[in-house]
């Protein structure tokens, strides 16, 4: 059996050295379905969000690491935020260009499920992602997300955009996110 690049994803806590990665996802086409690129302050300021989420308690921000090598493949996470007035995580992720259509996202997401399993804070994951973006949508959809329906969300700040809302079930350990 040959060997696929999803097969050797892992997750890596994010640091301080990998605000060069972030630079790389703020172009227009990583950024086409969540409203373009940001200033470099905005991105200074995402990347010490991204360090303050590693003691767990509101998250945790990882990046993917792809091959025999550990080459910088993309950007994945977990937090805490409020929807429909339940505490849950919200995820998000990214794969820069020359590493997507190989099923590293999947990957990723199903290793960040596990994650955010293992932190037994809240039971519901979900995701956002644009109604026009088939890509995160079927990585969704094969982590064993449930769609519930689309609304409006304001992302970024002053930019509404229409999307899915996906949700799983952490607390499911034997059915959703445990697909390979």
């Amino acid at each position: 059996m040959e060997r696929t690049q999803a097969q050797d994803v892992r997750l890596a806590p994010w640091s301080e050295g990998d605000f060069e990665l972030l630079v790389r996802h703020n172009s227009p086409e990583m950024t086409a379905h969540l409203g373009g690129p940001e200033t470099h302050e905005k991105l200074l300021d995402r990347h010490r969000r991204y360090l303050g989420l590693d003691d767990g308690r509101g998250g945790r921000m990882f990046r993917i690491a792809a091959g025999p090598d550990g080459a910088s493949a993309g950007i994945v996470g977990f937090w805490e935020t409020v929807h429909g007035g339940e505490d849950i995580w919200e995820a998000g992720w990214g794969v820069v260009p020359e590493f997507q259509g190989h099923g590293i996202a999947g990957t990723a997401v199903r290793l960040v499920v596990g994650e955010a399993r293992r932190e037994a804070r809240h039971r519901h994951l979900h995701a956002f992602p644009s109604v026009d973006n088939p890509a995160s949508n079927g990585v969704c959809r094969k982590a064993g997300f449930t769609l519930l329906g689309e609304e409006d969300m304001e992302y970024p700040k002053g930019h509404w955009m229409r999307c899915n809302d996906w949700r799983l079930d952490l607390t499911d350990t034997d059915g959703a996110g445990q697909q390979a």
